[in-house]
């Protein structure tokens, strides 16, 4: 059995945690009613109170988080795996994520941020590689790879939706450290045509930016540049209360895109520059990809007959079930017999104890 996310498994050690948690709590319980009097008497005063059931419940819960957290990791078994071949190229998405990409993306400083504006190009834009392998860098002042090449749109939707400011905590705008890291980022594949995408507003950019894109030319990749933002410049929001940032001298500190410099770089990289804003974006991208020689890409696909993921929901399921018909009071038809109860202990003692002898007299 393999899973899809292994790592989510790390959640399992919770269980224990869990659990521990509650011996815990049951031991300080214990010991709070021992300050009232010896517990063999207090239990007399709660006989509707289970001793048992308490630990039942528990044990299924815990049962119940163990296949939800196997389920979410996705298992996969049998033979179910799936090659296709399919004709495409590979693409590294370098998504600028500095906080000036919280300002306006339009002349109005109210408008959609530059950072949504740019999630939205590029979730339509994984829509439609669904033949190509795509691959996720987020950059500030440092650059982080957030997801590796893959054919998983999937995912890749997923962590494109995750996208936010306070990813990388270094500000900044390293367009050419992205550029690097996106070129190490690709298969060693020879004859597999690679190509960058950047999107960025181009603010406070640092210098090799220019290098890094002539250096990924020189490799045959090419370094495509979408900018967003407005060139009359917008303030930068921070926090929720339409407060902006501002400099020493208290003015707000304007932000502007520096379609200059995304030009250059575009060039450099045998690309071609886009501006986010245009409606003809997306389109604009889409044809310049398909402009790129498509090599034969291998997928791995699973039927949907490999994923176990229901079995365990299923499994999680019942154990709730039977946890809720559980009720933490004894069962009502047990109440008759008293299991090794000290009243029935006493009368088999006083049996097997001999007669005195004023008894016998």
């Amino acid at each position: 059995m393999s899973f899809a996310y292994p790592s989510l498994l790390f959640l399992l050690l919770l269980i224990p945690a869990i659990f521990g948690m509650w011996y815990w709590a049951r031991v300080a319980r214990r010991k709070k009613l021992r300050r009232y009097g010896r517990l063999s008497n207090l239990e007399q005063l709660m006989p509707e109170a289970s001793k048992y059931k308490p630990a039942i419940k528990i044990t299924l819960r815990l049962l119940a988080l163990a296949a939800l957290i196997v389920a979410v990791a996705r298992p996969r078994a049998g033979e179910k795996e799936e090659i296709e071949s399919t004709r495409g190229i590979e693409v590294m998405i370098c998504f600028d994520v500095s906080n000036s990409m919280n300002a306006s993306s339009t002349d109005d400083i109210n408008g959609i941020a530059r950072i949504e504006r740019a999630k939205y190009l590029l979730g339509n834009l994984i829509d439609k590689l669904s033949n190509d392998k795509v691959g996720l860098i987020v950059f500030a002042g440092e650059a982080y790879t957030q997801l590796p090449i893959t054919t998983d749109f999937v995912s890749a939707r997923m962590y494109l939706d995750e996208i936010s400011t306070s990813m990388v905590p270094t500000q900044g705008t390293a367009i050419g450290t992205a550029i690097n890291m996106a070129i190490n980022s690709f298969t060693p594949a020879e004859d597999v045509n690679k190509a960058i995408i950047v999107i960025t507003d181009g603010e406070n950019h640092e210098g090799d930016a220019l290098e890094m894109a002539q250096y990924a030319k020189s490799l045959g990749i090419e370094v495509d540049v979408i900018g967003v933002g407005s060139i009359k410049g917008a303030p930068i929001p921070i926090g929720r209360n339409g407060e902006f940032l501002k400099d020493e001298t208290g003015a707000p500190v304007t932000t502007y895109l520096n379609e200059k410099m995304a030009r250059e770089i575009a060039s450099a990289g045998n690309g071609i520059y886009i501006n986010g804003s245009s409606q003809k974006a997306l389109g604009t991208l889409v044809s310049q990809l398909d402009k790129i020689k498509k090599s034969d890409l291998q997928h791995i696909s699973y039927k949907a007959s490999a994923e176990q993921f229901p079995l365990f929901i299923w499994i999680a399921l019942i154990l709730l079930v039977i946890d809720a018909i559980v009720l933490p009071t004894k069962v009502a038809w047990l109440k008759r017999y008293t299991f090794f109860s000290q009243q029935k202990v006493a009368a088999k003692s006083v049996k097997k104890s001999p007669s005195t002898p004023s008894d016998k007299k």
